[in-house]
């Protein structure tokens, strides 16, 4: 739109001010046309009486035929007597054609004329009237220019009052607009706060029929969007809770592992040195030989079981990534021993370049909830799990042969809305698509960002 746009109090004062002008110019037009009428019958009403008495005038004009200068002299003597007849101009021709009388002009307005445009628009069109005296002819010729200036009169007169009536309704149109459209503004401002988030206006009723609807749907509207905003803040603030605790706990199982690591690992590995050197030296003591060998097998399964603890807690990402598709096929392989009902087939490709800790530690927690989903609420029998570099990205994929996610409970979209944040944490992408054998695959990609050479030995030493 080129301009500032135009108020609708503007637009609405044009359209009527053009309605006021088209009634005006019809109104003048039928004024005119009634005018017209008017005078024309006034001087058609003047002009017959003139003709009647001019009838009568001629017959006794013409009623001494013996003297023939009798009654023209009698005809002048009326004529002159009578002076001007109504509405009318009388003119006398002599039989050379020279004129011999004309009636006076009119005392009536003399000398005062109506404007030849407005003579021509209310000024009938009347026929002369031609009489026969004998040697003599009178000419009868009606005279609208009395009426037509006493129309322009009254036109002048009356425009002042036209003017200032059509000044009181423009007026009385503007204040009622104003008033009108007063509830526009508020309505205006009510928004203008919503578009900057603040829904606190809440707008009145206003006794027009379509304003207090437009202010109900607008009420409604800041209710609902004051809710949303409102449990919108109690989910972001549930969320960065939920990400302390989770990074918390993250921290309390990699202090764990560490102390079950350095204390317990080292503990045990004392007493089996000791229950070896035991062993070595009590051959021919059978009673304490067997109990020494009873000592080192439980102190390896007790290896064992701090082994499968630290693998829990703290899964093979404690490798900074570098075995990354083994530590997800040991979690694939020991998801298939708690599901032996679900078949899974697992491949995972080593990563180009060694990883992160954070990394691997979101790689893992994906493939963890993804199988968690699948063995809760998908209803499968088998899984597919792969684990590969595309394009400088880390792609993880697992789809199942489910019931998909329409039919998955609604508690589900919970883990989904935690994938969906640890992956945009990352810069990567999640993506849930339906297989056409049905199903339900996700796919997490990953950017993947190569390890510094030192730190790519630190991770190796350890």
């Amino acid at each position: 739109m080129n301009g500032e746009a135009t108020g609708l109090k503007t637009r609405i004062g044009l359209v009527l001010a053009a309605a006021l002008a088209l009634i005006l110019v019809i109104a003048a037009a039928g004024w005119v046309r009634e005018t017209r009428r008017a005078i024309g019958e006034e001087v058609r009403a003047a002009t017959h009486v003139a003709e009647q008495w001019l009838n009568v005038l001629i017959a006794e004009t013409l009623r001494d035929p013996d003297d023939a200068g009798a009654g023209p002299a009698r005809l002048m003597a009326h004529l002159n007597a009578v002076g001007r007849l109504r509405a009318n101009q009388l003119e006398v021709i002599g039989a050379d054609g020279v004129r011999l009388y004309v009636s006076p002009e009119s005392t009536y307005k003399s000398g005062r004329f109506a404007p030849a445009w407005f003579d021509h628009w209310v000024a009938p069109a009347l026929p002369l009237r031609r009489f026969d005296a004998g040697d003599r002819q009178i000419v009868l010729r009606p005279d609208t220019s009395r009426s037509v200036l006493d129309a322009w009169d009254d036109v002048n007169a009356g425009l002042g009052w036209a003017v200032a009536l059509l000044l009181l309704v423009v007026l009385a149109a503007r204040v009622a607009l104003t008033r009108a459209l007063a509830p526009l503004a508020q309505i205006d401002a009510a928004l203008a706060r919503g578009a900057d988030g603040l829904f606190d206006l809440r707008l009145p009723s206003y006794r027009v029929a379509e304003l207090d609807r437009v202010a109900a749907s607008y009420n409604r509207l800041a209710d609902t969007l004051e809710r949303t905003r409102a449990q919108n803040v109690r989910l972001e603030e549930d969320q960065a809770f939920a990400h302390a605790v989770q990074a918390r706990l993250e921290e309390e199982r990699r202090v764990i592992a560490r102390e079950l690591h350095d204390e317990l690992g080292q503990g045990i590995t004392a007493v089996r040195a000791i229950s070896g050197a035991i062993l070595q030296r009590c051959d021919d003591q059978p009673q304490i030989y067997g109990s020494a060998q009873a000592i080192l097998a439980m102190t390896g399964q007790m290896q064992d079981g701090v082994r499968a603890i630290l693998q829990r807690l703290r899964p093979a990402a404690a490798d900074a990534g570098a075995q990354l598709d083994r530590a997800v096929a040991n979690y694939c392989e020991q998801w298939s021993g708690h599901h032996p009902n679900i078949r899974i087939r697992w491949t995972a490709s080593p990563p180009a370049a060694p990883v992160d800790e954070t990394l691997a530690v979101t790689v893992l927690r994906l493939l963890q909830e993804s199988l968690t989903n699948v063995a809760r609420h998908s209803g499968a029998s088998q899984v597919e799990v792969r684990l590969a570099s595309v394009g400088g990205r880390l792609e993880l994929q697992v789809s199942d042969n489910g019931c998909g996610l329409a039919a998955a409970p609604r508690a589900n979209r919970f883990g989904l809305t935690g994938m969906r944040e640890r992956v945009g944490e990352r810069g990567g992408e999640l993506l849930l698509e339906a297989p056409p054998g049905g199903g339900l695959r996700v796919c997490a990609r990953l950017p993947h960002t190569p390890l510094p050479e030192d730190q790519t030995h630190d991770s190796d030493t350890r």
